[in-house]
């Protein structure tokens, strides 16, 4: 047996040939077998990173929702703050309540099974479902590589379907309407930016008036406001490299921030005493980032009282897609201007709006190969 000093661990050969790796902490012992001494070494050296990152090895015998909570401070310093978020409002709200009283070791197939059901009976969305299957499957799978569980029950539990919702896209003539409809309100600008560029509600709320060139007539996208904030850290970075962009903007849209830095301008001189300075373009009536509440509120009565049919502000990023591939904009450029990684999520997502582009590119390729009857006139006489 080849053994290693106080609080690293053992590993050990077994009869069958496979080596066993062990390491005992807080009373508790961890073990893993793997087909080579090299996989058991690997195994030992990773969960003694993970007890020096805090590790408390409770193993089995511990409550789900005590590893939860544990797995999940110990992610902290790997994922965004807004996923953090996310996932300790999952397992507070939606997985906890559930599992009160349950060990570890008490986790089955059958009853993540359960847990998918009765949180979709008590209401809660299939796509948070699917967020509920990603925490466990991350942890109980943490919980199998320290050896505190001998197999991942999630596995073998696929998760809801989830299907995005069905976008609904404004025509041109309900597009010219909504831009009345905004017309002297604080809503103007931002609703006119949205249309015209694609930009995501968070990138546009996250937008600094130094972000605008105004010689070069483009505006540069490179962060997201946070749905939740904490001591004035409002932004985060954009989820993929693609997603960091400049977009060019036409002399209209450009008149249209110029006119709307004006009344914010005249805003700021009206309740300086309030007013932070945030150098955002669209803030909210002090200067902080606008609540993403206050915007649908808002944008939600502008529509309703303008008698235009109701669809999300997200929608506004779909019009804008669907405008401008309908108007023969290159999918690649649509696809810059969206911020997406690749032109095939672009028309995945929107190649069914452009269907009379089908029927333009069938009737080119008609004349294309269509021969043609070419009479020539000789004359053979000769001179």
């Amino acid at each position: 047996m080849a053994r290693r000093g106080k609080n690293e661990g053992t590993i050990y050969q077994l009869p069958s040939g496979s080596w066993r790796a062990q390491i005992f902490i807080n009373g508790i012992r961890l073990g893993e077998t793997r087909t080579s001494k090299t996989e058991a070494q690997k195994w030992l050296r990773e969960t003694l990173g993970e007890i020096d990152r805090g590790f408390t090895g409770r193993g089995s015998n511990a409550l789900i929702s005590a590893f939860l909570i544990e797995w999940l401070s110990l992610r902290s310093t790997a994922i965004k703050p807004s996923t953090m978020d996310l996932y300790e409002c999952t397992i507070r709200n939606h997985i906890i309540p559930y599992v009160k009283g349950m060990k570890l070791s008490d986790i089955t197939p059958q009853i993540i099974q359960w847990l998918y059901l009765k949180n979709e009976q008590d209401g809660v969305g299939k796509r948070t479902i699917r967020v509920i299957h990603s925490i466990l499957n991350s942890s109980l799978a943490k919980a199998v590589k320290l050896g505190a569980i001998h197999t991942n029950p999630v596995q073998v539990v696929p998760p809801p379907i989830y299907e995005n919702p069905e976008m609904s896209i404004y025509s041109e003539f309900e597009i010219t309407q909504l831009l009345l409809a905004v017309r002297d309100t604080p809503l103007e600008a931002l609703v006119y930016l949205a249309i015209t560029t694609g930009m995501r509600q968070s990138e546009l709320l996250a937008l600094k008036w130094s972000d605008i060139n105004w010689e070069r007539n483009y505006i540069s996208v490179g962060r997201q406001l946070l749905r939740k904030y904490k001591n004035r850290d409002f932004y985060a970075s954009l989820k993929t490299r693609s997603g960091k962009r400049t977009i060019s903007i036409g002399i209209s849209t450009i008149q249209k921030l110029r006119e709307h830095q004006r009344n914010q301008s005249a805003l700021k001189t009206r309740t300086e005493e309030h007013w932070q300075e945030n150098d955002l373009v669209f803030p909210s009536t002090a200067g902080t980032p606008m609540h993403q509440r206050n915007l649908l509120r808002l944008y939600k009565k502008i529509l309703r009282g303008s008698g235009l049919r109701e669809i999300r502000f997200h929608d506004l990023r779909h019009t804008a897609a669907s405008l401008m591939l309908n108007n023969g904009i290159s999918p690649i450029i649509v696809a810059k201007r969206l911020g997406h990684s690749k032109v095939s999520i672009t028309l995945d997502t929107y190649g069914h709006l452009i269907p009379e582009m089908q029927q333009e590119s069938a009737n080119f390729i008609d004349n294309l190969i269509t021969p043609i009857a070419i009479e020539l006139h000789t004359n053979c006489t000769r001179p």
